[in-house]
């Protein structure tokens, strides 16, 4: 038994049993793939994979029973490589961030540029997607941190850390209707108007959908994006009224638009910071997850990791 026999039933599982699509990413023949998977099978005295012909089309019962075997020994590898470089080299390496728009556009700059000057050896490599895909990204490998504010919670094999709490705000061009009623703003006089927010499962578009239905109110959404900014430019164009995290409001740069304050409206949300369950961390990458979150000192996230519940 071998690493890369490992490795192979590994990744014909990520790629759904496509081959040709495994050599590629382990860098090796179709036919030595296959010949990975015969040894390794013999050696286990068992078939992991059903086939068709040549064709493998999925997992059979005892290859179920075994990948979760495998994912760990892989995981575990893994983390002994990251122990040694952690006192090896303990100030440079890669970091690789996986965020939402709205985080990496609003949240995570001001971090990124003070890691940076701690830590000028370690390479950043951010990458941005749905929070689905986020979680994805952590669960292969492809990203060290996640963060989101949807999803990340119901996945099993992640740790997701509670980082801060925030808020929507409506955004309208100067002179809307809005801005000259009197009193607070209400879900039934916001329902009047076309919606600009978020797509579903992006930054808070669950509890919009749940305030509005609570009132038993369906309004008119008229265009969703995944970027605040798109929200924004739309909603200048007086195309509808935006709905926007708050962070993503900025005065200064937002000089044609109004924010009105809609915390009443909406229940609050929670962004979450969120790593691979049994995942070497390295000293870096504990001192970036306190830089976004101060709450989540070294300490409070290794207790996590080892199964203690963290305060919401």
């Amino acid at each position: 038994m071998n690493f890369q026999q490992l490795r192979s039933v590994r990744e014909t599982v990520r790629c759904g049993f496509n081959l040709t699509e495994v050599a590629a990413v382990l860098h090796t023949s179709q036919p030595g793939i296959s010949r990975q998977i015969r040894e390794l099978e013999d050696e286990l005295g068992i078939e992991i994979f059903v086939r068709a012909g040549k064709r493998l089309t999925g997992l059979t019962p005892p290859g179920e029973a075994v990948l979760p075997i495998v994912e760990r020994l892989l995981l575990d590898a893994e983390n002994l490589r990251r122990a040694g470089d952690e006192f090896s080299a303990q100030t440079s390496g890669r970091l690789s961030i996986a965020a939402t728009h709205s985080q990496a556009r609003y949240a995570l700059p001001a971090v990124v540029r003070d890691f940076r000057q701690l830590y000028p050896q370690v390479t950043l490599n951010l990458h941005q997607g749905s929070p689905k895909q986020v979680a994805e990204m952590l669960l292969s490998g492809e990203a060290d941190i996640g963060i989101a504010t949807e999803a990340l919670a119901s996945y099993e094999q992640l740790v997701a850390l509670p980082c801060y709490r925030w808020t929507h705000s409506v955004v309208v061009p100067i002179g809307h209707d809005l801005l000259k009623q009197e009193g607070p703003l209400t879900l039934q006089r916001l329902a009047r108007y076309p919606i600009i927010t978020y797509d579903v499962g992006y930054t808070g578009r669950t509890h919009i959908d749940e305030a509005f239905a609570a009132e038993g109110l369906k309004p008119s959404v008229v265009l969703t994006a995944m970027d605040a900014d798109v929200i924004k430019t739309y909603a200048e164009l007086g195309m509808g009224v935006g709905i926007v995290a708050s962070i993503a409001f900025d005065p200064e740069r937002d000089r044609q638009l109004r924010a009105i304050d809609a915390r009443e409206l909406f229940a609050v949300n929670l962004t979450r910071l969120a790593v691979r369950r049994g995942t070497w961390l390295r000293g870096y990458v504990y001192s970036f997850i306190e830089a976004f979150a101060p709450t989540l000192t070294r300490d409070a996230v290794e207790r996590s990791l080892n199964g203690e519940a963290v305060e919401e």
